[in-house]
């Protein structure tokens, strides 16, 4: 049996483009402080991104998505992680696990918790990694796959979809609106 076959291939649910985004306020696992969107929104866009700490597809992609943080922050993108799973279920994604997992791979950027799930169903998120790019105005530009590479798959990491799309909001390009969805672990419901 292969290693994709294994995990729970969840695709993204697609949210329309043009939806606004959801509001919220989270505690950062990272400082214990509690922030709402517009606090971390960047000037240029924010990139949310729904991710926990044991998902297989996560751990593939998380040198990319690092990378990406650190490349965009600088150009005015704001960066938010949020982890929206059961951790009555797992454990290993609660908010000292969070806090650990930030701290080892060095995470410069917020990891909310949602501990209501409230979140992740304003976003109609659905696995992780799911990426959400907003524009300035708040408005969904992008939200889809990081890129065609899958734990397993042999297809190197490249951040191409994503970063096309963080590409086209930062020097105002035109940008499809046909976007593959991102694949991952499902969301750990309640």
């Amino acid at each position: 049996m292969q290693f994709s076959q294994i995990m729970s291939n969840t695709p993204s649910n697609m949210l329309p483009i043009g939806t606004f985004a959801p509001q919220f306020r989270l505690k950062d696992t990272n400082s214990n402080f509690h922030y709402s969107f517009e606090d971390l929104k960047g000037k240029k866009g924010t990139l949310v991104i729904f991710i926990c700490n044991h998902c297989p597809f996560v751990i593939h992609a998380l040198p990319e998505i690092l990378m990406i943080a650190s490349d965009y922050k600088v150009q005015g993108i704001g960066i938010i992680s949020i982890s929206s799973n059961d951790i009555e279920k797992y454990p290993q994604d609660n908010p000292e696990m969070m806090s650990e997992f930030a701290f080892k791979n060095s995470f410069d950027f917020p990891y909310l918790y949602d501990e209501s799930q409230e979140v992740a169903k304003s976003f109609d998120a659905a696995c992780t990694p799911d990426f959400y790019l907003f524009d300035s105005q708040d408005k969904l530009f992008y939200r889809g796959q990081l890129d065609d590479s899958r734990p397993g798959n042999g297809i190197p990491l490249s951040g191409s979809d994503l970063r096309n799309a963080i590409d086209a909001l930062v020097y105002n390009r035109s940008f499809p609106e046909l976007q593959k969805p991102s694949l991952g672990c499902n969301i750990k419901w309640k």
